[in-house]
């Protein structure tokens, strides 16, 4: 069974599902891929746990607070996603890396990937804000697609603080 409730944030609202233990999705309204593998029969569910930790990590995230601990995040994809996913979830609040940075990483761990196949795995990340597709950029730093919207990325980004010329390169020795 497949859940879902609704919040209310400075990028307009917000759509989450989860599986009873684990958030799948958060969407902005009006995303490109929105709702994305929610199932039409999700029930309406706003007090399960998964929900309310990611509501407080959100009002946190809005609020530019010190963050909680990430709900249990579940997003639905192939391993190749999964793995570009992982590594988006390292990238630091305020700081941003590029398509060809994430490819080269994935390269380094041993798995093949083009930067076009990693910006697809980018644009499809089913946990919008919470895994942050907002923070890669391309090559010169422009501020290239976001499934929710250009505006809505330099939202997020200006809220963290990020400069774009500040680009987070990790070792690319580094495990995934």
């Amino acid at each position: 069974m497949t859940y879902r409730t609704k919040l209310t944030s400075p990028v307009g609202p917000l759509t989450l599902a989860c599986d009873g233990k684990n958030l799948t999705g958060l969407w902005l309204e009006g995303q490109k891929y929105f709702a994305a593998g929610l199932e039409a029969e999700a029930r309406e569910r706003p007090d399960l746990p998964a929900f309310r930790q990611a509501a407080a990590w959100l009002e946190a995230y809005f609020e530019a607070r010190d963050l909680p601990p990430l709900p249990s995040l579940a997003p639905r994809g192939s391993a190749f996603r999964q793995a570009v996913w992982k590594l988006l979830l390292e990238i630091p609040r305020g700081k941003t890396t590029t398509y060809g940075v994430l490819t080269e990483r994935l390269k380094a761990a041993g798995i093949p990937a083009a930067p076009q196949a990693v910006g697809g795995a980018v644009g499809h990340n089913p946990i919008s804000i919470l895994i942050p597709c907002h923070r890669v950029v391309g090559t010169d730093g422009s501020l290239t697609g976001y499934a929710g919207g250009v505006e809505k990325k330099r939202f997020l980004l200006e809220l963290e603080g990020a400069k774009l010329s500040d680009l987070y390169m990790p070792k690319t020795g580094t495990a995934l």
